[in-house]
């Protein structure tokens, strides 16, 4: 039990050295100064101007980390699509897979950065109503030949089952 408190107490004298007195410094002043100051912010997660609302991230979040919430007043963005939820991002529960990323429908079918981002979203401006009507872009030929193979097989068999 003596031993694990010596270990503790000089866990906590390393530490007090290193944030005030910058031994053995891992961080820049700067970043040590904003620490210090309670100044750091998280980067921003999700770009509310390309998202189109759809859910995807949250759907695809293996840990829940995404919740979607109804937007004060929905957003109209082409003639026959009005945005009504957005993203909100939970650092805390999560695990950084990329998922979310990776299957948003404007980085996926339009090859345009993603609207979420767990690291961080990136500033970009992007028109939703003219990126729309362009035509999805194909990313990986061999995978979308996979699931239209896939859902090929499926019909064939609700075909003869029904």
């Amino acid at each position: 039990m003596r031993n694990m408190f010596i270990f503790m107490l000089k866990g906590a004298y390393d530490n007090i050295g290193r944030i005030i007195f910058a031994k053995d410094r891992k961080t820049s002043i700067q970043m040590r100064n904003k620490i210090l100051a309670g100044q750091v912010t998280y980067p921003k997660t999700v770009n509310e101007d390309a998202c189109i609302g759809c859910g995807a991230c949250a759907n695809i979040c293996p840990v829940d980390a995404i919740d979607m919430e109804l937007l004060k007043k929905p957003v109209k963005i082409t003639k026959s699509y009005v945005k009504e939820k957005h993203p909100v991002f939970n650092p805390l529960k999560c695990m950084y897979c990329f998922q979310c990323h990776d299957n948003c429908p404007i980085f996926a079918f339009y090859g345009m950065p993603a609207a979420i981002h767990p690291r961080h979203v990136g500033d970009f401006d992007i028109n939703l109503a003219e990126l729309l009507q362009q035509p999805i872009v194909m990313k990986d030929k061999k995978e979308i030949d996979a699931i239209v193979a896939l859902l090929d097989e499926k019909a064939k068999k609700l075909m003869t089952e029904g």
